[in-house]
């Protein structure tokens, strides 16, 4: 980790002089590192990563940001000599995964809502579905379902690393064959997707969310994956049991016209694609007992 400071550090400083001051590093991601600094006395962040795409979408959604959905702006985005890097304004807060139950419970209702209005952009300019880049193609809705059980290039070898855990390999093939016959009924639908709310990327302060950061996995697709996503993931926050997600799902959508259409079938497939991919995800980053845990949840969608 020093290392890792020394060289942004040294990098700041080539890149921005004595304008830059006070590098902190703040929490690492999977695919970037990010640190805290002061730029011409405001604060910012850097972040360092592979992948420049993830940036470029992060300076597109800074362009929408609005009161109900605060997105941080994006200032410059650039290249390394091993990489790629983002300097963006420092938005402060609570982690949304750091929240107790009572804190939640006013905090999500804004949430849902700031997705949904986001879900009100005039989208005809761009084409396609699925994980999106800053050009906004894409494949279909469906495809790209699909596409979890294919090879990735950022996941290069998942598959052979879950073929090393028969059990957990037969469970995903199961998983896999039951989305390929759910798919072709599904609605298409087209609205932007964050696809990681509980990975540190939700800010909160004295109960209002104060920024959504990193949208490097964002999509087209069904803004319903963002719901299944808190779906999926409120087993594992021991914290939160005393909460009904149901019951606030329901009052938002209450709120804006009733519940979705064939609101079971999606659900389902994106818990059974949530599932897919994290097993896929733990496998390539060798998590044998997450990639165990996320195989005995994807059991309980497919049987």
């Amino acid at each position: 980790m020093e290392d890792f400071v020394k060289s942004a550090n040294r990098f700041v400083k080539a890149h921005f002089g004595d304008r830059a001051q006070n590098l902190v590093p703040l929490a690492a991601g999977d695919w970037s590192q990010a640190y805290s600094f002061m730029l011409d006395g405001h604060a910012m962040v850097i972040r360092f990563g592979a992948h420049l795409d993830d940036f470029e979408k992060d300076r597109v959604m800074g362009t929408l940001s609005s009161d109900i959905l605060p997105i941080p702006k994006v200032l410059e985005v650039g290249e390394t000599e091993k990489g790629y890097f983002a300097v963006s304004e420092r938005v402060t807060g609570k982690h949304l995964d750091e929240l107790n139950g009572p804190e939640l419970r006013r905090v999500l209702p804004q949430l849902l809502e700031a997705f949904y209005e986001l879900q009100k952009l005039d989208l005809t300019n761009t084409k396609g579905v699925g994980l999106w880049r800053p050009d906004e193609s894409g494949p279909s809705w469906g495809t790209e379902l699909l596409y979890v059980a294919e090879p990735r290039d950022r996941l290069a070898g998942w598959r052979e690393a879950l073929d090393a855990s028969p059990q957990e390999a037969l469970i995903f093939d199961a998983g896999a064959e039951r989305l390929r016959q759910l798919v072709p009924h599904l609605p298409e639908f087209r609205g932007i997707v964050h696809n990681d709310l509980l990975n540190r990327n939700v800010l909160v302060d004295e109960g209002k969310v104060t920024g959504v950061i990193d949208w490097g996995n964002a999509f087209y697709g069904d803004p319903l994956y963002d719901c299944a996503l808190f779906h999926y993931w409120w087993p594992w926050f021991p914290k939160w049991q005393e909460i009904d997600l149901q019951e606030i799902l329901d009052r938002h959508w209450d709120k804006n016209g009733g519940r979705p259409t064939q609101l079971e079938e999606r659900l389902l497939c994106c818990l059974i694609h949530i599932s897919l991919d994290h097993i896929a995800y733990s496998a390539f980053r060798q998590r044998t007992e997450d990639m165990r845990r996320h195989a005995k949840q994807l059991l309980t969608y497919i049987l």
